[in-house]
């Protein structure tokens, strides 16, 4: 089936999931998505656990169908069309183990390419080049279960990039990888896409710098709806008239429902450091501040240090959602 010309790779309209549980009341986990990703577009949908972000992924790779509206992916209908639209699509997740162990890395490559019905002396040559540019080709012949997760992970994105899909899905494709895989990760991904112009990329992260470095606008999905749809840039932009502080704090009494309630307070994320505890504050202006420190000052706990900067694309997340994404999630 050809799909018809248009400059979207995905689209959707109206877009609803609703599971119905036994005995208890229905869950909406989408609600109402309005979605168009253009050709050639590398696309981040950004939520924490439960925002809906995987129920979209899922109806958007026929895994599993809208309850109500409709979704579109290179010009084919998701339900109607599923099995025109599965060859020009592919799916890695990071972190999966799909495959056979006993199998060489070159061997679970080539079987993966014979489930598409791919020539096998070309797809041959394409998985020795791409086993060179993500450095694996001297682990070709290592059987799959000798594999570190780092080798696994480049493994599975070379299995999702030889079939030379229209549109690949990547579903948190650096978890738990070490710097130098990820990076050689994003490289490639970037590097495929700069080979053609048509080719669409949609990628789930957690991680909001790898968001920010590679995706050409941004999904943030919260509570089964699109809480806003941007470039980076501009995402960052909507938090930079107000004013991003850093402080290291020591011990003491949980604060972080506090300073939210402070007037003038956006938004308040707290990590644990080595010595003291990071807390971020966005402030609607710098006259804020003094109310900050007195506040944490009141639950008898020092400002160590105290840093302004600009925003990033996680302030711009607690802007949005209210809360950071790992606070989010849990």
């Amino acid at each position: 089936m050809r799909a018809p010309a248009s400059a979207s790779a995905i689209r959707t309209v109206g877009l609803r999931r609703v599971y119905r549980l036994r005995g208890g009341e229905p869950v909406v986990a989408l609600d109402g998505i309005d979605l168009d990703v253009r050709r050639g577009e590398l696309f981040g949908v950004l939520g924490p656990n439960g925002a809906g972000k995987t129920t979209l992924i899922k109806i958007l790779v026929t895994l599993l169908a809208p309850t109500e509206g409709t979704a579109q992916v290179d010009g084919l209908d998701v339900v109607r069309d599923f099995r025109a639209l599965r060859p020009r699509i592919a799916m890695v997740s990071g972190g999966e183990n799909s495959g056979y162990g006993m199998l060489s890395v070159r061997e679970q490559l080539w079987m993966f390419s014979q489930f598409y019905g791919l020539p096998s002396r070309p797809v041959k040559a394409r998985i020795d080049e791409y086993l060179h540019r993500l450095g694996l080709f001297e682990a070709r012949d290592r059987a799959v279960s000798a594999l570190s997760s780092g080798m696994r992970q480049k493994m599975n994105l070379i299995r999702g990039l030889i079939t030379d899909p229209r549109v690949l899905f990547l579903d948190e494709p650096t978890v738990a990888l070490d710097v130098g895989a990820a990076r050689d990760v994003r490289v490639e991904v970037r590097r495929w896409m700069d080979e053609n112009a048509d080719r669409t990329v949609i990628l789930t992260t957690h991680h909001m710098a790898e968001a920010d470095e590679l995706c050409d606008r941004i999904a943030i999905v919260n509570r089964g709806r699109i809480a806003a749809l941007d470039t980076p840039a501009a995402l960052k932009g909507a938090v930079e008239s107000e004013t991003t502080v850093d402080l290291d704090v020591g011990a003491g009494d949980d604060i972080l429902a506090t300073l939210r309630a402070v007037d003038g307070v956006v938004g308040a994320t707290i990590r644990a450091g080595e010595t003291a505890e990071q807390l971020t504050v966005i402030l609607s202006g710098d006259a804020v501040l003094g109310r900050v420190i007195t506040t944490i000052e009141a639950h008898g706990r020092d400002v160590l240090t105290l840093r302004k900067r600009e925003a990033t694309l996680e302030e711009a997340f607690v802007r949005l959602v209210g809360s950071g994404i790992d606070e989010a999630d849990r």
